[in-house]
């Protein structure tokens, strides 16, 4: 069994990427203010800190862009062509098949309104192609 070749700057900066998306989408002039109403969320209270949940995003941030690079190096030996194609192609399927598919599930048991659970998944259909692009455009060496 053989690991993918995978370029951990571009993983990095992925990582990053997914902080600047989430902090501009949830941000109150963008959804933020509308995202904490549909989840119940109170973005003034007091003495909240966001230091767990920015730690916690960093770290599965950091997992979804090593998983998405490693798996777009295996779509990209598979199919061929262009690279930021192939990590494109492979972000989108993932999050359909996985986020996407799995975030549906559970808010429909736990009876949350569709218009959050929209608004979620597309928060991370927007945070894996942008990371699809950084991965796309800074391949591993040697691979392309």
């Amino acid at each position: 069994m053989t690991v993918p070749e995978i370029n951990y700057w571009a993983v990095l900066l992925a990582t990053l990427s997914s902080m600047l998306v989430g902090t501009i989408w949830y941000a109150r002039g963008v959804f933020g203010t509308r995202w904490s109403k549909l989840a119940g969320v109170d973005m003034d209270r007091p003495g909240s800190s966001a230091v767990g949940p920015i730690v916690v995003t960093v770290l599965v941030s950091f997992v979804t862009a090593w998983v998405l690079a490693g798996a777009s190096t295996i779509a990209w030996h598979f199919y061929g062509g262009s690279y930021l194609i192939a990590a494109l192609f492979t972000a989108i399927i993932l999050w359909a098949g996985f986020t996407a598919a799995r975030v549906i599930t559970h808010d429909a048991f736990e009876g949350r309104p569709s218009s959050l659970t929209i608004l979620n998944i597309a928060h991370e259909l927007v945070t894996v192609v942008v990371m699809a692009i950084i991965i796309g455009v800074w391949p591993p060496a040697g691979t392309v």
